[in-house]
């Protein structure tokens, strides 16, 4: 029988149940999967705590696994599919799960190139970064600063933004200066005197800036550098956000939603053809959930997590 982590109530992690449950069988616009890997998020965590959440929460956005049964007449985002066919899905409920069923369209063909791991973990962070860009306009020639430029979210922006042509300056702590600059970023350390030394990075005038690690050093910094308060976005800064008029989005948020769905074919395209890498730092098994989140929560994993039943 298949298993899958839930949440019954308020709580962290090890308050979490992995139990076992009945899956149901596809109907007309869904499949089964058999989950291969599952991508770990702060997103992940962050949902349960959420104000009017309703429990039990199954737990997980994002898996990669083969295909198991499929609904009467359906297809998946990406077009045809068949019975053991290799597969993405992101925006589901209910990942960290040994087998699942979702809505088809909610599930892309994962290339032969990507691997099960990395899959898992491609479209959250990556439609994400695509997303901060989009809304910042960041176009071929101008100089960007990124902040948390190491992380997750943070190098699948340094890609995307050198596809774009964009220059861009990273803010991270020194031991991870290697990572900015091995996807394309110009590394400056955080920390006191942070505005001088990005417009040193820089050689020119900066011209958005995008936050994915919410404190107030990175939006003062940001206010600081760009004058154009519709070029700064948050991922993470909410309440300065509303208080300094800059920009901030969430998968929660229709628009941002609309925006995620969209580019998940482009984001895959990408990573198949090697143009968009996902570094992976460590997998856990699927039933050490609750370390694997310890393992991210202590802020420097060094890439992205993986889930593996």
């Amino acid at each position: 029988m298949a298993r899958r982590w839930t949440a019954s109530a308020p709580g962290g992690p090890d308050t979490w149940e992995f139990a076992e449950y009945d899956v149901p069988a596809p109907q007309t616009g869904e499949i089964t999967i058999l989950v291969r890997a599952a991508g770990v998020n702060p997103a992940d965590y962050k949902h349960v705590a959420r104000p009017g959440a309703t429990f039990p929460i199954p737990i997980g956005y994002e898996v990669s696994g083969v295909v198991t049964g499929i609904g009467p007449g359906t297809r998946i985002g990406s077009g045809t599919v068949e019975v053991g066919d290799e597969v993405i899905a992101f925006r589901v409920q209910g990942g960290y799960a040994t087998e699942l069923t979702v809505a088809a369209d909610k599930v892309f063909a994962k290339p032969e190139s990507l691997s099960f791991e990395a899959a898992a973990n491609l479209l959250l962070a990556g439609a994400t970064a695509s997303e901060m860009l989009h809304v910042t306009g960041v176009v071929t020639g101008e100089n960007i600063v990124v902040h948390g430029a190491s992380g997750a979210v943070g190098v699948s922006v340094l890609q995307q933004a050198r596809l774009l042509g964009a220059r861009v300056v990273g803010t991270a702590s020194p031991s991870s200066f290697e990572r900015v600059k091995r996807y394309g970023g110009i590394p400056v350390a955080y920390g006191p005197g942070l505005v001088d030394r990005v417009r040193d990075a820089a050689a020119g005038p900066i011209v958005a800036a995008l936050d994915t690690v919410g404190t107030d050093e990175a939006v003062d910094a940001s206010l600081e550098l760009v004058a154009d308060r519709s070029r700064i976005v948050t991922i993470a800064a909410q309440r300065r956000a509303a208080q300094d008029g800059i920009l901030a989005i969430g998968g929660a948020m229709p628009a941002s939603a609309a925006y995620r769905n969209g580019i998940r074919a482009h984001l895959i395209d990408l990573a198949g053809a090697g143009a968009l890498e996902v570094p992976i730092a460590r997998t856990f098994p699927l039933a050490d959930a609750p370390a694997a989140l310890r393992f991210l929560a202590e802020g420097h994993p060094g890439g992205k997590i993986a889930l593996l039943p």
